[in-house]
């Protein structure tokens, strides 16, 4: 066994290129599965499936739209969907974390409503749901309400050591609010 092979693998896992051992190695993205014959036989392969969308349960009585079959719960690169069992024939699929929609107007369009979405770090952040037309966002919580100081149609709030604070949600203004205006 060479150096750096981590160690092997079961024996009923014959490498299926040339019918040797495969051992577990290390490289640049992780841990994969090896021919112990590198350099002579270069078969390899991930040491776990990495395919995106493998199924984690059958939701039966759950009927696809597109097709008719049974709807599944699969487990994505980005979170948990739901999608048709005859993937790759029919493509449906549906989020489960929708966005929430509030009742407030985009201050900067005027035509679109704020939603809360999530970033890909995770961190909550509210945008107009017409983007990309409309790239208004802020990472704040929405509050509807009209600055007194400089008549931006939109408010924010933020917790302080203070308590909850109201502000306006306009960079250049960002003056706090007091609570009985």
């Amino acid at each position: 066994m060479s150096k750096s092979a981590l160690f092997s693998v079961r024996k009923h896992d014959p490498c299926p290129a040339c019918g040797a051992d495969l051992v577990i190695r290390s490289g640049k993205h992780g841990p994969f599965l090896g021919c112990v014959n590198y350099p002579t036989c270069d078969y390899v392969r991930p040491l776990k499936n990495q395919a995106d969308g493998h199924i984690v349960k059958v939701l039966e009585g759950h009927a696809c739209p597109q097709c008719g079959a049974d709807k599944v719960l699969r487990q994505g690169r980005f979170g948990m969907f739901v999608g048709c069992s005859h993937y790759p024939e029919c493509d449906y699929t549906e989020t489960i974390d929708k966005p929430d929609e509030t009742a407030i107007a985009c201050p900067q369009c005027q035509n679109g409503k704020l939603v809360q979405r999530r970033s890909r770090y995770g961190k909550t952040f509210h945008s107009c749901d017409r983007y990309p037309d409309c790239q208004f966002a802020i990472n704040a919580t929405p509050v509807e309400g009209v600055c007194p100081h400089c008549q931006f149609p939109l408010l924010i709030e933020k917790k302080t050591a203070q308590g909850m604070k109201r502000l306006c949600a306009s960079k250049r203004c960002g003056k706090l609010i007091a609570q009985d205006e």
